[in-house]
Parts: C-alpha cells; structure tokens; sequence
C-alpha cells in the first residue's frame, strides 16, 4: 500500500508543487540527494572517493516533453563528464531515457545518447543506462542494443530482479558482454509483469546474482578499472544484508576474485554498510543524484523503502 501510494506522489503534479514547496521535504531529500548543483554532486564524490568509494553520478530528470528539454538534458550530461575529468574523481554517469528523449522517440534518443557516450569516451569513462517503469523496458533494452551496433562498448545497463522477464534479459546481455546493474526495482508493476510478493523478488534476485557471477568466471573477464570509472560485469545494487550475503557466499564458493565484483547503493542509505564493505576487500560504488528535479526520485526512494521516512523524522529539527 505505502509502495503505491508513494510511486503515485512520484508522479503526481499536484503533489510535487506542494511538496516541493516544503523546507522539511527537501531536508529529508538531502540525505539521498547531493544537492541541486554538479559543484554540490562533485563535493559528494570527493568524499567517498576519500573513502575508498567509487561513485556514478547522475542528474536527476525524467521524461522530457519536448527534443528542446531533451537536448538540455543532454547537455548537463556532457557538463557532468566535464566535471568528473577536471576534479579527477573515480566516477562514471548514469542516464535515464526518457530524460534525453525515448518518450518523443527511439531516434532522437538514441542521438541524444550517442553524443553523450562519445564524451565519455574521450575521457575513457561509462555510461550506465537506468531501467525506468516496465512501459519502457524493452524499448530501453532496443536503444542498448543499437548503440553497442554503433561501436559503443562503454555502456552498461541496468536490469530489475522484480520482473518475471529479467532473468532472460540478463543471460541474452551477457552473451554480449554487456555489464549489468542488478537492482530489484524501485516502480509500482501489474502482477501479470512483475513479482507481487517481495519474497519472490529476493529469490529472482538471487538467481540473477548468481548468472551474474557464473558469468564472471572467465580469466578475461572485465575488473573494476584502476581508475574507479569502469565497472565489472556483476554490479550488485542492493542494501539488503540477506542478498549481500549471499551474493559474497556464493561468489566464495565459486572462488570469484573481488576485483569481478561490486557492490553499489544509494547515496544517504547504508553508509556503515558501505564502508564495512570496502574495509573487507570489496569495490563498492554509490549512485550520487544531482539537481533540481529531486522530487519524483525522493518520493520512489521513500516507495522502495517506506522504513526510511521513519527512521529520518527523528533526526529533523521541526522547530
């Protein structure tokens, strides 16, 4: 009920110009959210680099209605490369579609996506496209597959444990040697697409966890690059111990280097998890968001993880 109804404020109009309007909201936002500039996302990444954290980066936005707004999307995208390379962090960026153009069409997405990860490849860095809501997971998955046909090797994307079709996505992608963010999913889905039960999704997240490091058993397969900007194959995006567990379990009994592996999490969510991780030996990178469209991110983040809205009304100062 509360996943609902928070991935319905996430769209809501009415909602976002209320809420938005609201200093506590954007108080409690701060905690996952770097802040509303690429100056504010670079301070964040400084500071988990200074702790041994990898980073990607990501300016918030979201279906674009028009190719104007879909080009100044891209645009501040380019600016984010810009600022990895200049400041020297150990970062690369993350994109969502409909912010650069897949709800007016493939092409000019696909254009839009183009220019950005020729960019990256100046600087020798990636581009990790997100998985959005099932209405565009296969269109999502055909501009991927055009890409890399135009020689793009430097992108990746990410795959949602919660979907009955994610475990054959992940084993036609790894035949291309796609690098692969698992995550379990973080949108309201229709039963008939989607896992209701969330015991059921952590089962179908261990089974993808563990294509994913069967996978990653070739000698030559990809590491984590020296310079933090390219991931391996297996990124476990994830904050529940239980999945971690058994993801590091596993990866042991199958003797996985750890340099095959990552872990990744959200920025403001699991710190000691975090760097407990790094402490043992394992790469761990954090999604670090940026920017002024805040609103339809925090609301999702509170949909996946109703727990959190509690545990951060403590902390406020309400007077």
């Amino acid at each position: 009920m509360f996943r609902s109804f928070f991935n319905y404020l996430a769209k809501a109009s009415w909602a976002r110009r209320m809420v938005a309007k609201w200093s506590i909201a954007w108080k409690m936002a701060s905690r996952f959210i770097a802040g509303e500039t690429l100056d504010d996302g670079i301070e964040v990444l400084k500071l988990l680099n200074s702790k041994g954290i990898n980073a990607t980066l990501d300016h918030l936005g979201e279906n674009t209605d028009s190719p104007d707004k879909a080009h100044q999307a891209t645009l501040c995208i380019l600016e984010a490369f810009d600022a990895i390379e200049q400041a020297a962090v150990r970062a690369n960026v993350s994109v969502k579609l409909t912010q650069i153009g897949l709800g007016i069409s493939n092409e000019l997405c696909i254009e839009n996506l183009t220019l950005i990860l020729e960019k990256a490849k100046s600087y020798n860095n990636f581009v990790r496209i997100d998985m959005e809501d099932s209405s565009v997971t296969q269109r999502t998955l055909d501009v991927l597959s055009a890409v890399r046909q135009l020689g793009y090797d430097n992108v990746g994307i990410v795959i949602q444990a919660y979907l009955y079709r994610s475990e054959e996505d992940i084993r036609k992608l790894l035949v291309d040697c796609v690098r692969i963010r698992l995550c379990k999913g973080a949108y309201t889905e229709p039963a008939d697409l989607a896992y209701p039960k969330m015991r059921d999704v952590n089962l179908s997240y261990d089974r993808c966890a563990t294509l994913l490091i069967n996978s990653s058993l070739s000698k030559d397969c990809p590491r984590v690059s020296a310079d933090g900007k390219f991931p391996p194959k297996a990124s476990i995006a994830t904050h529940d111990p239980a999945r971690i567990e058994f993801a590091r379990l596993y990866a042991d009994k199958v003797s996985l280097p750890k340099d095959v592996m990552e872990f990744q999490m959200l920025n403001g969510i699991r710190r000691d998890l975090q760097e407990q991780l790094v402490k043992e030996g394992y790469w761990v990178r954090v999604y670090v968001p940026y920017g002024t469209e805040w609103y339809p991110y925090f609301m999702r983040r509170i949909a996946e993880r109703p727990a959190d809205l509690l545990f951060l009304l403590p902390a406020l100062n309400f007077r």
